[in-house]
């Protein structure tokens, strides 16, 4: 809260991020709608140069001649890349079975099975993250029968890696891995799922670029961004996620599967029940007829496509250099212009500390009176309609402050939406610190009309209405049927 109350800007790392964000601390900024809260959002990113694998990067750079270029994937042969993903996914296997060994020996069971686990040729899903409850690990458990169906299915098999990590305080995520251990334990599907403990960084870099999908099913909307999905992604692997976070945002049909969200079911157990239903159903119905779909030279064209558009239309968006371009151009720039133009002119500075100061000082004598309207009966969209309102400054001036006049649709909790913000035009002084002012707003949307007036401080340019948190709005909001 502290950081929100001083510095001038703030942002979420996703849109979505942003949206719930401006939600959460809208008590911050009493007298104003969530969208004017003062806190943007900028999309995460992930390091190509880390998380792009080798293989792909030199096939890219081959099809180019000119470093590095997403969009050259496009061109690249089908055959060749299909060769290149079942090299991938053959390296992944072959790490799962070396890692596999080792945490099974650390166990004290036989490892004979192990060298069956996983086959380089069947549809492999990733999922590895930290294990905090709304990451939802074991959601893919709530039908085992359902799973090991789709997973020891004769002609379309699936096979899932999975790797996570809980904090050792978390005794609610160490519960959900011992839950998905038990299951990958079960001889009938353990050359099919399997957990590695210990993720880190060496089993993260083959696993992202061996998947075909990539899973993820937090509860929306906790996903702050969640940038695995990025990682998978730029190797060309398609997503399978519920839309939170960057997936939110960036779904489109040819980079994956959207998990349908039951965000109006208040039963939880109910909710994941569906949601799990949903995602088995994407699984058996789409996902795996596309993989094992071939043409007459053995190649699934249709699942190449997917791969060929998820890395020339996800892999620049999803880059840290975008991150930090968007950081610097909607950031950090204005933010140093602000501080150049608070430190080049220090009379300056300390005349606007000055007012500030002022407006603070006075602003509990502020208050809106009478607001009305030349509203006469029914209006249409791209009508005008003149709002004029009676405001009281007590000890400030015109000068010190902006008038606006708001108008929107009103809902059946006799709250303004859609709002149409316009400032008032000069004032015209009724004596004893009081102004009358007006202005035209022009009726945007079909339905009951209603509009009130706000008084916020008037701010430099660039600088958001709410930057102070200061804003009176009238007791009552008109809201005369229209």
């Amino acid at each position: 809260v502290m950081g929100l109350r001083l510095g001038q800007r703030a942002n979420g790392v996703s849109r979505l991020h942003g949206e719930v964000s401006r939600e959460m601390f809208s008590g911050l900024w009493p007298g104003f709608d969530s969208e004017e809260i003062p806190i943007g959002s900028i999309t995460n990113g992930v390091h190509a140069q880390t998380w792009l694998h080798p293989a792909l990067l030199q096939m890219l750079e081959t099809a180019t001649g000119d470093g590095l270029d997403f969009d050259a994937v496009r061109s690249v042969d089908a055959g060749a890349l299909w060769q290149c993903k079942r090299e991938l996914r053959a390296d992944l296997v072959a790490m799962v079975r070396s890692r596999l060994r080792a945490s099974t020996q650390h166990r004290g069971l036989p490892t004979e099975w192990v060298d069956k686990v996983l086959d380089p040729d069947v549809l492999t899903f990733g999922f590895a993250r930290r294990v905090p409850s709304y990451k939802r690990l074991t959601l893919m458990l709530r039908d085992p029968a359902r799973l090991k169906a789709l997973l020891t299915d004769p002609q379309r098999p699936i096979q899932i890696v999975i790797a996570g990590k809980s904090h050792p305080a978390d005794e609610g995520g160490k519960r959900l891995i011992q839950e998905m251990v038990r299951f990958a334990d079960d001889e009938e599907v353990r050359h099919r799922i399997v957990f590695l403990p210990d993720y880190d960084i060496a089993m993260a870099r083959p696993l992202y670029p061996g998947c075909d999908v990539w899973l993820n099913n937090p509860l929306r909307p906790y996903e702050a961004c969640g940038t695995s999905g990025m990682k998978a992604a730029m190797n060309g692997a398609a997503n399978l996620s519920i839309r939170d976070g960057w997936w939110d945002e960036w779904y489109e049909p040819d980079f994956g599967w959207a998990i349908p969200s039951a965000e109006g079911v208040d039963d939880p157990d109910r909710r994941d029940d569906l949601e799990a239903a949903a995602l088995y159903e994407l699984i058996e119905t789409e996902i795996a007829p596309r993989f094992y779909e071939r043409d007459s030279d053995g190649l699934p064209l249709r699942w190449i496509a997917m791969m060929k558009a998820t890395i020339a239309g996800l892999g620049p968006r999803v880059m840290a250099t975008r991150m930090v371009r968007d950081y610097v151009t909607s950031l950090y720039g204005p933010a140093s212009a602000s501080s150049h133009e608070l430190n080049d002119d220090p009379a300056r500075t300390a005349e606007h500390v000055a007012w500030k100061q002022r407006v603070q000082q006075h602003w509990d004598r502020v208050s809106v009176g009478e607001v009305d309207s030349d509203l006469t009966g029914a209006v249409a969209v791209g009508d005008v309609v003149t709002v004029h309102a009676t405001v009281h400054l007590g000890e400030l001036a015109p000068d010190d402050v902006t008038v606006q006049l708001i108008a929107g649709r009103v809902n059946g909790d006799d709250e303004l939406h859609d709002v149409v913000v316009e400032d008032a035009g000069a004032p015209e002084s009724l004596g004893e610190g009081r102004y009358r002012y007006a202005g035209p707003i022009r009726v945007a949307r079909a339905g009951a009309l209603g509009y009130t007036a706000r008084v916020v401080p008037r701010v430099r340019a660039g600088i958001s209405v709410a930057d102070l948190g200061l804003a009176v709005l009238p007791a009552e909001v008109e809201h005369p049927s229209a």
